[in-house]
C-alpha cells in the first residue's frame, strides 16, 4: 500500500465517519422541515386537496390571527424557565457541594421522573392541584386563595406543569458545570478574604454560567412548543400555540395553516434564542 493511498484514506476517514449522521439529519430533520415549509405555502381544502401555490398569505393570516397564542406561549415558557432556574440551581449546588457520598444517588432522583411517561406526570398534577387537594386547601387556609378560587385551568397550573416536567433539563447542565469547577479556585477566593457569598458571586456563579445557558435553552425551547400541559392543566383561555397546531392538524384538517404556524414558531424560537445568546455573549462563556 503506497503512502499516497494511506494519506487519501486518512483524508476521507472523517467524512466517512460523519456520513451516517449527515444521512440521518437529511432523512429525519431536513426532509420533514422542507415538507413543512412546502405545506405552509399550499392552498385548498382537505376535501378538494391541497396544491402548492406559494400562498404567502398563509403566514399573514397566522401572524394576524394567532399572535396572542404566540405571545402567551413565549410568556409561559419564559416564566417556566425562570422558575426552573430558581429551583434547579440551589438543588444542583446542594448536590454538588453538600451531599458528599450521596451525590450521585440524589442526581438519579432528579432524573428519575423522566423514566415515567410525560403524560402520566402531567396528569398527576391534576390531582395535586385539584380543588379539594392538599395544595389548594393549604393556600385557602393561609388566605392566599379565596373559597371560590382554584388553581386548575389557570396560567399558574400550566406554568407549574411546564416547570416540573422540564426541571431535570435545567438541573443536569447546571450540575455538570458546578461539578467541573476546580475547588481550589473557591479556596483561593477564601484565602483572599472573600466571604462565602462573595466567593460564590465572583467565582462559582460565573463558572456555572455555561450550564445555566444550556439549561435555559433545553427548557425554553420545548416549553414554548408544548401543548400537553396547557391541554390537561389549562383551559381555553390558557391554550398555547401548540394546542392551536394540534387543533388545525387533527380537527380542522387545515394543513397549510398548521404548517405555517409551525414554521412561524420555529423561526420565532430561533430568533429569540439567537438574540438572547448574542446579548449574553455565550461565545465567551463556553
Amino acid at each position: 500500500m503506497t503512502s499516497a493511498t494511506t494519506a487519501g484514506r486518512r483524508r476521507w476517514a472523517p467524512y466517512l465517519l460523519l456520513a451516517p449522521m449527515v444521512v440521518w439529519l437529511l432523512a429525519f430533520f431536513l426532509s420533514p422541515l422542507v415538507t413543512l415549509v412546502m405545506g405552509s405555502l399550499q392552498s385548498g381544502s382537505f376535501q378538494e386537496g391541497f396544491v402548492f401555490t406559494f400562498e404567502v398569505a398563509n403566514y399573514v393570516h397566522v401572524v394576524t390571527t394567532y399572535w396572542p397564542w404566540f405571545l402567551r406561549s413565549v410568556a409561559f415558557a419564559a416564566i417556566a424557565t425562570v422558575c426552573a432556574l430558581l429551583i434547579a440551581y440551589p438543588l444542583a449546588y446542594m448536590i454538588v457541594f453538600k451531599s458528599g457520598r450521596w451525590k450521585y444517588l440524589l442526581l438519579v432522583l432528579v432524573v428519575a421522573p423522566l423514566f415515567a411517561s410525560f403524560l402520566v406526570r402531567t396528569l398527576a398534577w391534576t390531582t395535586i392541584l385539584a380543588d379539594q387537594g392538599v395544595v389548594v386547601g393549604a393556600l385557602r387556609t393561609v388566605g392566599l386563595l379565596g373559597p371560590d378560587q382554584w388553581l386548575l385551568a389557570t396560567p399558574v397550573s400550566v406554568i407549574a406543569g411546564l416547570t416540573y416536567n422540564f426541571l431535570p433539563f435545567m438541573a443536569l447542565p447546571i450540575f455538570v458545570s458546578l461539578d467541573r469547577i476546580d475547588r481550589r479556585l473557591i479556596e483561593a477566593a477564601g484565602d483572599l478574604y472573600a466571604s462565602g457569598f462573595r466567593a460564590f458571586r465572583r467565582v462559582t456563579l460565573p463558572l456555572s454560567l455555561p450550564g445555566i445557558a444550556a439549561g435555559t435553552l433545553l427548557v425554553f425551547i420545548p416549553a414554548a412548543g408544548d401543548f400537553v400541559n396547557a391541554q390537561l392543566l389549562g383551559s381555553v383561555d390558557t391554550q398555547m400555540i401548540g394546542n392551536v397546531i394540534d387543533s388545525q392538524y387533527l380537527r380542522a384538517l387545515d394543513y397549510p395553516t398548521a404548517s405555517a404556524i409551525s414554521v412561524t414558531l420555529i423561526v420565532l424560537i430561533i430568533g429569540l434564542v439567537t438574540l438572547s445568546l448574542r446579548r449574553a455573549r455565550t461565545d465567551e462563556l463556553f
